[in-house]
């Protein structure tokens, strides 16, 4: 089930605005709470399922959107494919268990700006997150 905190469109010097996108709740929760302990971020939601992501990230309208590349019965894709013809400034980060260069350039392709090995990359997210909030302010 997606979980959203009420918003309004983010004004100059606001806090930058993640959603987190992952089928494991294990890994949202070790997302928010790296997240948490960041000067100027907020997390603003989060959702399981690429649907529940769609519907969301579209009624938030977040600066910034972690989001996994499998997720149950679609993809990472499906989401960026769906959110970016309406809302381009939203940021993707696919954060992923599968870094093969195939994956990488298809999520390039539809809107990615950065891509992140779970594996191997995980703790970059804080300095990605920091990257993006540093070019909003």
């Amino acid at each position: 089930m997606e979980t959203t905190r009420p918003e309004t469109q983010a004004q100059p010097g606001d806090a930058t605005r993640v959603f987190i996108v992952d089928d494991s709740a294990a890994i949202r929760l070790r997302l928010t709470e790296m997240l948490s302990c960041m000067e100027n971020v907020r997390v603003v939601g989060e959702a399981k399922s690429a649907r529940e992501a769609i519907a969301a990230i579209l009624r938030v309208r977040p600066d910034s959107v972690l989001l996994d590349l499998n997720l149950m019965g679609r993809t990472g894709i499906d989401v960026m494919r769906s959110v970016l013809p309406q809302a381009p400034s939203i940021v993707f980060v696919v954060l992923t268990n599968h870094p093969e260069p195939q994956y990488r350039r298809a999520c390039a392709e539809a809107g990615a700006t950065y891509f992140l090995d779970k594996s191997r990359e995980f703790d970059r997210v804080r300095d990605v997150i920091a990257q993006i909030a540093a070019t909003r302010h």
